[in-house]
């Protein structure tokens, strides 16, 4: 069974080996190259290249691996051939989960380890910085392509293609929905589900015009809506809002500051020490502060291995439906 299942599964587990194989040598040589840099501008095709190929390997596990794995045998009737061979429908769905969970874990680690030793020189300075535009390792998209979290996403996306494919029974069809279902799992997690995984940390700041980073007011009226103080370096901020003695959320700022701008003003300003940050400093003369709400740097490998958890969670209810759903295929 084993044998049968490495001659089914050889030929697109070897093409995806083999794009991942590439992308190594292509990490490999230009790696190097980063280490010492204070500057990556030149880096942000290869930096955005990688965080999307992260994202994608699952979709192609999902898609390409895990669906046919069991839709293909479906709609040629070779099952039923391997289970007149004194295979039973256990021992048959087992041998292909297993062989192809392990091969989807053991492809997605290794990415992830390249990537990661080929962007490190980036998330360390990323890291220390809080006002350079650069997303550290924290940030939701950089989050995902970091660790050892691909390897439950790619565990996850082969499950559910094989479920998927054993409740439609055609391999277009699974195909479709699954990569409708994973897109939205790997949407959703990071929004509404990784930010509670640990309690957010809360700080408050003094509004003061050299932390001043943002200033964001409404369309012609020029109505100031918020501003942003300076984030904690290397942290994942889930919030950053003004804030009135009473502790209460205050949007848009009160009128003494809405004189800070001159007319008309465009909705989104860049950050800068001027006078418009002066006078937004009075906010804290009255009692008004900044409230930061964020996920520190020191929590990415808590997090990682808390969302890894969840994933493999997932993972192993999807395989007990499998086995439950293979008793009933015909």
């Amino acid at each position: 069974m084993t044998w049968l299942t490495w001659r089914q599964f050889r030929t697109p587990a070897l093409s995806v080996l083999a794009g991942l194989a590439a992308i190594a040598v292509v990490l490999a040589i230009t790696g190097p190259d980063l280490a010492g840099r204070t500057s990556f501008a030149d880096q942000d095709f290869l930096f955005g290249g990688t965080i999307l190929t992260l994202f994608l390997l699952p979709a192609v596990i999902g898609v390409f691996w895990g669906v046919p794995m069991i839709t293909r045998e479906l709609e040629t009737g070779t099952h039923s051939l391997v289970w007149n061979q004194t295979v039973t429908r256990r021992r048959w769905l087992a041998t292909k989960l297993g062989f192809g969970v392990l091969a989807a874990m053991v492809a997605a680690g290794l990415l992830s380890v390249a990537v990661s030793w080929w962007a490190s020189p980036i998330d360390a300075l990323s890291a220390q910085q809080t006002d350079r535009g650069m997303l550290s390792r924290m940030a939701p998209v950089v989050f995902s392509a970091r660790g050892i979290v691909p390897i439950g996403y790619a565990a996850f996306a082969l499950v559910l293609g094989v479920a998927i494919g054993m409740l439609l029974r055609r391999t277009l069809a699974a195909m479709a929905v699954t990569l409708v279902v994973l897109a939205a799992v790997l949407l959703l997690v990071p929004s509404f589900v990784r930010p509670y995984l640990l309690p957010p940390q809360t700080e408050t700041a003094a509004i003061a015009g050299r932390n001043i980073t943002k200033i964001t007011a409404e369309g012609p009226s020029g109505r100031i809506l918020e501003i942003g103080v300076r984030n904690p370096p290397g942290a994942w901020v889930l919030a950053n809002e003004t804030v009135d003695p009473a502790g209460n959320v205050v949007y848009p700022l009160p009128d003494i500051v809405q004189n800070c701008l001159p007319k008309p003003e465009r909705e989104a300003l860049p950050p800068g020490r001027g006078a418009a940050e002066a006078c937004l400093a009075q906010l804290s003369t009255h009692g008004y502060q900044q409230r930061l709400t964020y996920h520190a740097g020191s929590r990415f490998w808590p997090l990682q291995w808390l969302e890894l958890a969840l994933y493999l969670a997932m993972t192993a209810l999807l395989t007990w439906f499998c086995f439950r759903r293979v008793r009933h295929l015909s």
